[in-house]
């Protein structure tokens, strides 16, 4: 069977819905254009907006505690730099986050939105070239309807592939065949990558995508299954080019 790429998505804010894109032109070295382009510290995270860099999760709202998040969806315009927030279908607020009026606007929205508790009011920040991923290398993440479909048989039950919050999902793969790919290079469509490393997940994944209810327990299946806490992996572009659903993923050894 043809291992084919069959979604592209990227997620504007950390922790918050992604955006299925039809097509995205890559550049070597560099993550999923504008993919967590965008977090939100709570103001106890020592983030600093004169002198932004990469922090570690635990200092922005993620799913792994802010289940409420899933409630929202987010969309986001590269062009004009606008988020849109929305709830049950309906906009709840919109600001351009590179503007200081912008952002003021996103963060009284959140503000009211996420109760502050001791860490205080989210406020949307960013750290230009730098996405707030889980890790400070610019990968994107890669997952397997074949290795999804293991973990449903694990769990007894449907697993929403949204909960893993994956930039690339592949169909026609062998099951786990995606952890023999580390060490190894991938073309898909004009680009290419190196397969780095497994992704661990986290209690993130245990909330519904659709439902923002934390239903499942996802790194307790994946140890009782299979030893390990393991779903997907990482991958660097080292050639640049333009990549579509429907490309097929050639493995390069």
């Amino acid at each position: 069977m043809t291992i084919a790429l069959s979604d592209i998505r990227r997620y504007p804010v950390k922790g918050m819905s992604g955006e299925t894109l039809d097509a995205v032109d890559l550049i070597a070295g560099e993550a999923l254009p504008h993919d967590r382009r965008f977090a939100l510290a709570h103001a106890s995270s020592g983030f600093n907006r004169a002198e932004p860099g990469w922090m570690p999760k635990n200092h922005f709202l993620n799913l792994s505690r802010d289940e409420k998040l899933a409630q929202l969806a987010v969309h986001f315009d590269p062009e004009t730099t606008t988020l849109t927030v929305e709830r049950g279908g309906r906009r709840v607020a919109t600001g351009n986050a590179a503007t200081s009026i912008g952002r003021m606007m996103l963060d009284q929205f959140f503000a009211g939105f996420i109760a502050s508790g001791a860490r205080g009011n989210p406020k949307i920040v960013e750290t230009p070239g730098t996405p707030f991923a889980d890790c400070p290398e610019r990968f994107l993440s890669i997952i397997s309807t074949s290795s999804l479909a293991e973990v449903e048989r694990v769990a007894r039950q449907p697993v929403d592939p949204l909960r893993f919050r994956a930039n690339l999902t592949v169909t026609g793969a062998e099951r786990w065949e995606e952890r023999d790919w580390i060490g190894c290079d991938l073309a898909i469509g004009e680009a290419r990558f190196r397969v780095e490393e497994p992704i661990e997940r986290c209690a993130a994944t245990n909330v519904d995508p659709n439902t923002a209810t934390r239903d499942m327990n996802i790194p307790m299946v994946l140890e009782r299954g299979f030893g390990h806490v393991e779903f997907g992996v990482y991958a660097r572009v080292t050639t640049p080019g333009t990549i579509r659903p429907g490309d097929a993923i050639t493995l390069i050894r």
